[in-house]
Parts: structure tokens; C-alpha cells; sequence
């Protein structure tokens, strides 16, 4: 009998200095922990920083378990996961962000703000798209190739579906999370704050809306469009300086 799969799977990549905060790593949508944080890139250099590395797949991602119903895949549960996590490496982390990972270190940041102590936001869109999807629309189109009229939810969807993909598990994660729409307004980190967004990143073009919303941050423009900016040398180098690591 396979064993159940954790709600949110973690990988430790530990040699770790004694006192040396840790720092936790979120990847974007219809990703992993391992495809966005490339071992050589991030791993490697963060180890030789001394730090221990928490690396996390998302619900319905990597390693993690699928999403059945959209009330399994609240913000809520998430950020109480990713804060039991913290809270099992020490009680304060270094959180490091990507696209839906930075929306959720956002939340993180905002609801349990003893849990984090600097926080890099990449890709970070000041709207949720989520939230506005058609759903029906969406499973419709997922089930039968059905195109739904409303151009976010077929651009949005069409990422969800493909081979090898769980189309309605990742659909149940989005509209779960939807249910909580990202607002800036309403809650912000009180941490220190690196937001990054690629150059010709149309979905994080309007970072700029974000920052009156916080109080301590540093933003930064580097190289490359949603997908290309997190592989950037820049956004390593900039995540590196901001985190006090020599690289």
C-alpha cells in the first residue's frame, strides 16, 4: 500500500551553521521546489553560505498530495502549514518566493509575521487572477477541449492542462485559493521586503501598485519575461545581497 503523500512536502538540504537562520523556498504554479530552485544556482551556494535550505512542494505540485475539492487548498491552510514547517526548523526563516510562491510568502509574511525574517518576492502580480476565473469553464475545458469564452480563464486553464498533468487537481488548487483573493491593502508584511519583477514580465508589471504597501522594501527590475526572470543571474544576485549572502 503506497503512503499517503503530505499535504506539503518539504526537502532539507542541510550544513547549516549553528545559529544561522534558515531560508524557505516557494515555487510558482505548475512547477516543483526542484525544477525552480536549481540545485547549482541556489542550493549549492546557499550551503556554502552555511544556511539550511527548506525547499517545498506546493498542494497538487511535486511531491505533494493532489487537491480533491477546492476547500481542501485554502490560503489559510497553506500559510499554517508553511508556518508549522518554519516552526519545526527553528521559528524564523529567510522566505524566498516565486509567482504564486511570493503571493503565498506575502500571506505568510502578513499572517504570521514571527515566522519570517526577510522575504524575496519575485513574479509577484498585484491582482489574483484566481480569483476571476470561470471554473465550470474551465473543467469544461479540461474534460471535453471545450475553449471558454473568457480569454483569463482559457490562458489560465490551458497551464493547468497537458500531458502527464492533474488538470483538476491544479483547478481545484486555484479556485481554493481564489476563494482568498490576494489584496495588498488589507494585510502586508511587516518584514523586510525584496520585490523583484523581470523586465518584460507583463504579469508582474504592475509591481510598482505593491510597494506603497509596504514599509520597508527595495525593488528591483532584472532580466527576462514571468518564466526567464527566476533564472536570471540578477534575481540570484539581488536574492543573495538582500539575504547577506556572499556569492
Amino acid at each position: 500500500m503506497a503512503s499517503q503523500k503530505p499535504f506539503i512536502a518539504e526537502h532539507i538540504y542541510a550544513d547549516a551553521q549553528t545559529g544561522s537562520t534558515p531560508i524557505l523556498l516557494i515555487h510558482g504554479f505548475n512547477s516543483n521546489g526542484a525544477q525552480d530552485w536549481d540545485g547549482q544556482q541556489w542550493l549549492a551556494p546557499l550551503k556554502a553560505a552555511g544556511r539550511k535550505i527548506i525547499v517545498v512542494d506546493l498542494p497538487a505540485h511535486g511531491e505533494s498530495a493532489r487537491v480533491d475539492v477546492p476547500e481542501d487548498a485554502t490560503v489559510s491552510k497553506i500559510v499554517a502549514t508553511l508556518s508549522e514547517i518554519i516552526d519545526n526548523h527553528g521559528g524564523k526563516a529567510d522566505v524566498v518566493g516565486y509567482s504564486l510562491g511570493a503571493r503565498l510568502a506575502w500571506a505568510l509574511a502578513s499572517q504570521r509575521p514571527e515566522r519570517v525574517n526577510k522575504l524575496v518576492l519575485g513574479g509577484l502580480s498585484a491582482g489574483d487572477p484566481f480569483a476571476m476565473l470561470d471554473y465550470d469553464a474551465a473543467r469544461k475545458f479540461a474534460d471535453e477541449g471545450v475553449t471558454p469564452e473568457d480569454e483569463m480563464t482559457a490562458m489560465i486553464a490551458s497551464m493547468a492542462m497537458g500531458e502527464g498533468k492533474d488538470s483538476h487537481s491544479l483547478l481545484n488548487l486555484m479556485q481554493g485559493l481564489g476563494r482568498e483573493p490576494f489584496d495588498p491593502s488589507v494585510e502586508k508584511p511587516a518584514a523586510p521586503t525584496l520585490l523583484a519583477a523581470g523586465l518584460e514580465d507583463p504579469m508582474a508589471g504592475s509591481v510598482d501598485a505593491i510597494e506603497p504597501f509596504l514599509d520597508n522594501n527595495k525593488t528591483v527590475r532584472v532580466p527576462g519575461d514571468h518564466f526567464s526572470a527566476l533564472k536570471s543571474d540578477a534575481f540570484k544576485q539581488e536574492t543573495f545581497a538582500f539575504l547577506g549572502i556572499a556569492h
